[in-house]
């Protein structure tokens, strides 16, 4: 019996044993859950931490790009794949340094500042009644003039009113011999085809100061008021800008997209605007504004605006109907849509997120990633200026490339295969899209028309978004289509380096009609030599006229 209770007791004590055991896995599994919660919390906490650094430099903190260049940068990397790459570029920085250096923009002067004003001089004088020596009463001689100091005196805007009345004329025999007058009436011989009262300078005016300066129409009603007691109200100022500008400016609009099409090379973006009174949309929707920039090649700069009511990558394709060749865009998927082209990738956008991933306080530091990464984009955009300022014919673009930068790029994507950032971080979210566009950011090597970045148009979209932050939106889809028209001329004139004011009046006072052809439509665009002289010479005559 007394053995019988050791077993029972025996028996006892292993459950307890095993109850035990259970109890110490799942404790176990609770610590290791637990040591992984705190792991994630910790990871979600350098995350936040990462992105409020990050928001806090966007809001309070300067939006350059400059390059971080530390002598011997790229030489401290320790991984040993990535220094036997990287011994290429020692040669690399060596050619670059025999390359014809890249000068320093000279510091403009006062002089250079005013260049092309008229100068009127105001001699000072003395006095007649003064021009007597102090000393022996003798008459003043005038020996001379000295310089004093020179200021830029500005000349307030001013308006006027034109009536024109035609001078008749009347056959007396005519009129005696028919009993019927034949009359003549003089005529300048202009087609006075604008719409509204307004000339074509003060058309080109409004546009200029809505699109060009970003001023909105209600603040040039007031303006007007202020300055010149014009009581002209803003409806009154849109509609002379639409319904010129969907006239007169469409047949030019065309011609220069039909050049545009027929490029090798183009570059396009998007952005949102709103339009208040679209066709069965509520007022808050989102439209948007393309935005298509030809190549940086030997060709003249075209820049055009496009708006649609929506982002769909059908008004990408629609509009770029029969261009065939490489097209350079950010990473929306859209662009897909477009037929018969080869897309590449902005270097710029890649190295941005790069860049976004540095942590606060640690750009000269080449312990991280990010930084290198940056180390060796920051290469690739130094090789791209040496070979733009040795070739400037495309084959020799394209062979400097493969030759100098493939083996920069072989080495950045065998770092960038090395690199395993913690999901969620800044360099996670960098290494991800870099790879993801691997393909079409390689691209740009097949043909030296493609460009490095997609910075070109990306600036030209600066000046509509500087726009849209003062007159905030469009009232309708006339007015939207409208504000492209302008913005596209305006800033393809600006490309072209012809004053965009008087190339509106030019156009508005030639009054380009769909009858026209490709030729004579050319004749008339910014980058027609006889329009350049045409404009420089108004623009001489009005700094004249203003003295």
């Amino acid at each position: 019996m007394t053995s019988s209770a050791k077993d029972l007791q025996f028996r006892e004590l292993k459950d307890t044993i095993s109850e035990l055991n259970k109890t110490n896995r799942a404790l176990l599994e609770t610590i290791t859950a637990l040591n992984k919660r705190i792991a994630e919390m910790a990871q979600e906490h350098d995350n936040q931490k990462e992105q409020i650094d990050f928001l806090t430099k966007k809001l309070f903190g300067r939006s350059s790009e400059k390059d971080i260049n530390i002598p011997g940068q790229l030489n401290l990397f320790n991984e040993a794949e990535v220094c036997q790459d990287l011994a290429l570029l020692a040669k690399d920085e060596l050619e670059a340094a025999a390359a014809p250096p890249l000068h320093r923009k000279k510091k403009a002067t006062m002089e250079d500042h005013f260049k092309g004003l008229p100068v009127s001089e105001v001699l000072l004088d003395i006095p007649e009644a003064e021009r007597i020596c102090d000393r022996c009463g003798t008459p003043l001689v005038k020996v001379g003039k000295t310089f004093v100091r020179r200021e830029f005196c500005y000349v307030p805007a001013k308006g006027k009113v034109i009536e024109y009345y035609s001078v008749n004329y009347k056959c007396p025999a005519c009129e005696e011999t028919n009993g019927i007058p034949y009359i003549i009436k003089g005529s300048d011989g202009h087609p006075h085809m604008l719409h509204g009262m307004a000339s074509a300078s003060t058309v080109a005016w409004v546009m200029y100061q809505k699109y060009s300066n970003c001023m909105p129409l209600y603040r040039m009603e007031s303006d007007l008021k202020l300055q010149l007691g014009i009581d002209i109200g803003r409806a009154t100022l849109a509609n002379w800008v639409i319904s010129n500008a969907s006239d007169l400016f469409t047949p030019i609009y065309d011609m220069m997209h039909r050049r545009f099409i027929a490029h090798t090379f183009i570059m396009a973006d998007e952005t949102p605007v709103q339009v208040l009174k679209e066709p069965d949309r509520r007022a808050e929707t989102r439209s948007f504004m393309w935005v298509y920039h030809t190549g940086e090649d030997d060709g003249p700069p075209i820049i055009l605006y496009k708006y649609s009511e929506t982002r769909s990558g059908s008004n990408a394709s629609d509009f770029l109907k029969g261009f065939k060749g490489y097209l350079m865009c950010d990473g929306y998927s859209g662009y897909n849509k477009v037929p018969n082209i080869i897309r590449t990738s902005c270097w710029a956008h890649a190295r941005r997120y790069l860049i976004d991933a540095i942590p606060k306080g640690k750009k000269d530091d080449l312990t991280q990633p990010s930084v290198q990464g940056v180390m060796y984009i920051n290469k690739l955009f130094t090789l791209e200026d040496v070979i733009h300022s040795k070739h400037k014919d495309t084959d020799g673009i394209k062979e400097e490339r493969l030759q100098k930068e493939r083996p920069i790029l072989e080495a950045f994507w065998s770092w960038l295969e090395m690199q395993d950032p913690a999901k969620g971080s800044r360099m996670y979210k960098a290494v991800i899209y870099i790879a993801g566009h691997k393909e079409t950011l390689m691209n740009y090597l097949k043909d030296g028309h493609c460009s490095f970045t997609n910075n070109a148009s990306e600036r030209s979209v600066k000046p509509f978004v500087m726009g849209r932050k003062n007159w905030l939106f469009a009232d309708t889809p006339n007015g939207a289509d409208a504000s492209a028209m302008c913005y596209s001329m305006i800033e393809t004139a600006k490309a072209n380096g012809v004053n965009p004011y008087y190339y509106l009046c030019y156009l508005l006072e030639h009054c380009p009609n769909s009858q026209m052809t490709d030729d004579e439509l050319g004749s008339m665009a910014p980058w027609n030599k006889d329009v350049q002289d045409h404009i420089q010479r108004q623009t001489e005559e009005a700094q004249r006229s203003s003295t």
